[in-house]
């Protein structure tokens, strides 16, 4: 994953980003991982607007899949996106790893 043209262009924040997901990770729970804006931003030391956009970095580039958007339950409880991550299997079907397939089109270096 590290040797993807997709990780080594990436910025730092998104990385970090990545890594708090997969500490959420025990080998069974991938596509019900669940990482709040206010919590992700909390651990990164960083906005939840700046958050916002490393998660959709991360799932432009094939990192991350979300199975779950947010939404409030019926007692108007908010929930997080769940989400799962591309290089492990999920719900039974292989890993897609589409961060593999992942290139750089626009400003390339």
């Amino acid at each position: 994953m590290q040797s993807s043209e997709a990780w080594a262009t990436m910025k730092p924040g998104p990385r970090a980003l990545y890594v708090e997901v997969k500490r959420r990770f025990n080998g069974t729970n991938n596509g019900k991982l669940y990482l709040s804006h206010r919590d992700a931003a909390k651990a990164l030391n960083v906005s939840r607007n700046t958050v916002a956009a490393y998660f959709r970095e991360l799932e432009e580039r094939g990192f991350l899949q979300m199975t779950v958007a947010h939404h409030l339950t019926v007692s108007g409880i908010g929930q997080a996106s769940q989400y799962a991550l591309e290089e492990e299997t999920c719900f039974g079907k292989p890993a897609t790893k589409r961060f593999m397939r992942w290139r750089e089109t626009q400003n390339p270096r």
